[in-house]
């Protein structure tokens, strides 16, 4: 199978890395597509601010009569990796003195100045435990309710004469699952309550400040919200509705929305809304080893970057999707997951992104690595995302 290698800066025996284990990563990578797990893979990993390995195996789009190889440069969609980036842009907004971690949000949102949801602040949204119903819980969750759901509804039923949309309103009609603070349970819609912050906050959208303020900064030039036609043709091929939405961006056809359609675009996608590179990833994760600096441009500053970065929950139980965890391990908006199937070193945070993709940094080694792995189908597969980790960490020398 076709492995086509991406740009580096050094080998890898210059940062203290065994090269041999490169090849170890890609026929784990080649077993999976071969297997139908994955459509393709690729990836980045960087130590001391070096990328040493970087490539991509497998095919760009889902057709089997397509011979085009997955390039390193081929654009993804990050999913939940979205949220680290948005755990940035808040802390950012602590140290500028605009907002505080445990600042309630009914001080900035005015549908959260009533109970029950009054009890929760910033912090308990980027940690997951603010006590809202969990992402993807339907067959899980008792009585489980969904907040996409109840938007959807209330956009299908909304009129311009009814005023303003008000979405949030809309979604606390579901209450909550948990008292705040109670549990650990994953909740994308808490992150894009915190672009709805973000918004208020800085009088522009959240989606415009991580763009000026972080993106941009970085030269995150592969990063964005939307796909542009040049993205778009190097966008990877999931399905045939993608390839119909690639196609159209590229041909500068505009799709045909309808009212309440057009309606979620006032929602943040702060959640899961970015697409980007692994070497564009690299750049985000190597400003975080930087503790807030990349190449002399900074971020965010050393303190705001331990405070999130350092494990802050003790004691919370996690059972969100069948789990069975008496003291979840999170940071402020980065997982900070511990155990015996990991080979990383205490330190780390992470990100993983549905579909699938990761981030992982480990401050003690200076060591980042972003992989891509789109899974075929709505599958999930454990090999594509730890045992990965566990390839790349193994070739510290």
């Amino acid at each position: 199978m076709l492995q086509i290698p991406g740009v580096t800066d050094c080998s890898p025996a210059e940062v203290g890395y065994d090269a041999s284990r490169i090849g170890v990563l890609n026929a784990h990578f080649q077993k999976l597509i071969e297997d139908n797990k994955l459509q393709a893979a690729s990836y980045c990993a960087s130590r001391y601010g070096k990328t040493f390995m970087h490539g991509a195996i497998g095919p760009l789009s889902f057709r089997e009569d397509r011979p085009e190889p997955l390039l390193p440069t081929t654009v993804h969609n990050i999913a939940s990796i979205t949220k680290a980036v948005t755990s940035v842009a808040v802390a950012k907004l602590v140290e500028d003195g605009m907002i505080r971690f445990n600042t309630p949000v009914g001080d900035i949102l005015e549908p959260f100045k009533v109970a029950p949801f009054d009890k929760i602040d910033i912090y308990s949204l980027l940690t997951h435990t603010s006590g809202m119903f969990p992402d993807c819980a339907e067959s899980l969750v008792p009585y489980h309710k969904s907040y996409w759901q109840v938007i959807d509804e209330y956009f299908e039923k909304f009129t311009p004469e009814d005023g303003e949309p008000d979405w949030i309103k809309a979604a606390l009609s579901c209450g909550l699952n948990k008292q705040p603070g109670e549990e650990w349970q994953y909740c994308s819609f808490g992150f894009c309550l915190l672009g709805e912050i973000i918004k208020k906050v800085t009088g522009i959208t959240a989606e415009q400040y991580i763009e000026e303020q972080i993106l941009k900064p970085l030269g995150m030039k592969d990063t964005a919200w939307e796909l542009t036609p040049e993205l778009a043709r190097r966008a990877i091929i999931r399905n045939e509705r993608h390839e119909k939405r690639l196609n159209d961006i590229v041909d500068g056809k505009q799709p045909e929305y309808s009212q309440a359609e057009k309606l979620w675009d006032t929602v943040s996608r702060t959640g899961g809304g970015l697409i980007s590179t692994p070497a564009d990833l690299i750049r985000f994760a190597n400003m975080l080893l930087g503790l807030g600096t990349l190449e002399g441009t900074r971020i965010i500053g050393r303190k705001a970057v331990e405070k999130i970065t350092t494990r802050t929950l003790y004691g919370i139980p996690d059972h969100c999707w069948g789990a069975n965890e008496s003291d979840r391990s999170y940071g402020i908006g980065l997982d900070m997951r511990r155990g015996p199937a990991y080979l990383y070193s205490e330190t780390t945070y992470f990100h993983e992104g549905a579909g699938a993709c990761c981030m992982v940094i480990d401050p003690t080694e200076q060591l980042a690595a972003v992989w891509f792995v789109p899974f075929t189908g709505d599958n999930w597969y454990a090999e594509g995302l730890y045992n990965v980790t566990n390839i790349i960490w193994s070739g510290l020398t």
